[in-house]
């Protein structure tokens, strides 16, 4: 049987393993819970080794490491440094992190990335009341009792183990891996199979047949809520069950060609924004401009950068072939905490662009993508004059399930709501076939329009998913394209 070495989240320890543990050890299995170094100096190396040391001290050829939540971390670490001695790493209800990361990127609660943001020595994170974990996870399926006795249970984290970078050389990337989904936070198999047909590229080795997906009907916290279910999900983790995801067909999608056959035109690179330049008119007069804004989260190191995949750069030179200069900003939307980073960047090339003398600086369009849409709220909040037009393609226009890490600023309904100046003219480009979780921030976006009296255009795309663009075009699609661009040149004079 296996041996199951167990790493709870924030603030807890090996005590909150107790029901599966003895049911693991009934079932002949070895089950480890380990209790990490809570002191207040520790970080996550103290972590790692902490995990490293029972590794250790197993007499047993390999192991099943289980990472919970922020434990991922550490077993990761852990992972990396014995990789001869491990199994498999379970990922419970846990993020992706990957090298370079610390754990705050993925931490839900707003109010911890204000703490340890405030200085150079911060403090402990106190542990959450029975009524605050739910900023840290669904409680969905927890008694009072139990969140009780979490409440009991918790220990300030430490936190450095928060912010230090997780450190891995790769040593143990062929190591199996499995992932439970606790689906009432919203994650599920099939949202992650369709994250992996059309999201950010680096999750297409989510589709790896050696990783297997599990998933249990309850919140956050299944060795409390659900201990008879997990025991058998682990059991049969390490069996190597588990659902397959489905790798998608052919080249990745972002570099499939553009779905209009669009000339090209002069491309000026000046930093993180590149200019498509439509052909000289009869005088120099400065032509309005749109500002294309690429989706994400993306990961730094995917290659070709977005300004330079066949999809944005068809975009940009379909609207300097219709007279007006095409603009792609490379923008660092590298995570869930970097959407103040990347609308700094947004602004940034609105501004170079708007000093660009071929651009007319009292005509501007701005187009948001996917996860891009987030970035709209501070254009709705205080809209410029010279903000002629601001188009959504299949935009996220709330943070997702697990997405609590993005700072509240990013909220484009409660924008609406709040009233102020007149919004620009908003167009919305509405793939059919979207995903249900994003659909669901489009239609509460709406209804923010609706009751705040701001008129949205519409333009469905019924056969059409998420990034249709890309995946098979049709006439529908094209025709939503060419129908989007045209409404935005419209709005410029064009």
């Amino acid at each position: 049987m296996s041996a199951f070495v167990l790493v709870s989240g924030p603030f807890t320890d090996g005590r909150i393993w107790d029901s599966v543990v003895g049911r693991l050890r009934q079932k002949g299995a070895g089950a480890y819970p380990v209790s990490l170094d809570m002191r207040p100096e520790a970080d996550l190396e103290t972590h790692v080794e902490d995990v490293v040391r029972l590794i250790d001290s197993l007499d047993v050829p390999r192991v099943v490491l289980v990472g919970h939540d922020y434990a991922i971390h550490p077993v990761l670490g852990a992972a990396d440094l014995r990789p001869e001695r491990v199994a498999r790493v379970v990922y419970l209800d846990a993020g992706l992190p990957q090298h370079g990361d610390p754990a705050l990127a993925l931490v839900p609660d707003p109010e911890v990335h204000q703490l340890l943001g405030a200085g150079d020595d911060p403090r402990p994170v106190p542990p959450p009341g029975p009524r605050d974990w739910q900023r840290w996870g669904s409680t969905e399926g927890l008694t009072a009792d139990q969140l009780e006795f979490l409440s009991t249970l918790a220990v300030a984290q430490p936190p450095r183990t928060l912010t230090q970078p997780l450190r891995l050389t790769g040593a143990a990337a062929g190591v199996p891996v499995s992932a439970i989904l606790c689906t009432a936070g919203g994650t599920t198999i099939e949202g992650i199979q369709e994250l992996v047909r059309v999201g950010p590229p680096q999750l297409r080795k989510l589709a790896d047949p050696r990783v297997g997906f599990f998933e249990l009907a309850t919140g956050h916290w299944p060795m409390l809520s659900g201990p008879r279910e997990l025991t058998e999900v682990l059991c049969r983790a390490a069996a190597d069950e588990g659902h397959r995801l489905t790798p998608p067909e052919g080249e990745p999608a972002f570099l499939r060609p553009f779905l209009l056959d669009v000339p090209e035109r002069p491309r000026v690179r000046t930093g993180h924004v590149d200019l498509h330049l439509p052909e000289p008119g009869e005088s120099d007069a400065p032509r309005p401009a749109v500002l294309f804004v690429h989706g994400g989260p993306l990961s730094p190191d995917v290659v070709p950068a977005p300004r330079d995949w066949p999809f944005y750069l068809g975009y940009a030179r379909l609207a300097a072939s219709l007279g007006a200069v095409g603009a792609v900003v490379e923008h660092r939307l590298h995570g869930l905490t970097s959407y103040p980073r990347a609308a700094d960047d947004v602004t940034e090339a609105v501004e170079l662009l708007r000093a660009d003398p071929r651009v007319d600086p009292e005509r501007i369009a701005l187009w948001f993508f996917s996860g891009a849409g987030l970035l709209v709220t501070d254009w709705l909040t205080a809209p410029p004059e010279w903000l002629r037009c601001v188009a959504l393609t299949y935009p996220v226009l709330a943070p997702l399930p697990g997405w609590g890490a993005v700072s509240p600023r990013f909220r484009p309904a409660e924008a609406l709501r709040a009233g102020g100046a007149e919004p620009p003219p908003l167009l919305l480009t509405r793939a059919g076939l979207e995903t249900e979780q994003i659909a669901a921030t489009v239609e509460r976006f709406l209804g923010a329009a609706e009751e705040s009296g701001t008129p949205v255009e519409i333009i469905d795309v019924p056969h059409g998913a998420h990034g249709f663009e890309a995946h098979g075009p049709t006439d529908e699609s094209r025709g939503a394209v060419i129908r989007a661009m045209g409404t935005v040149l419209s709005h410029l004079g064009i």
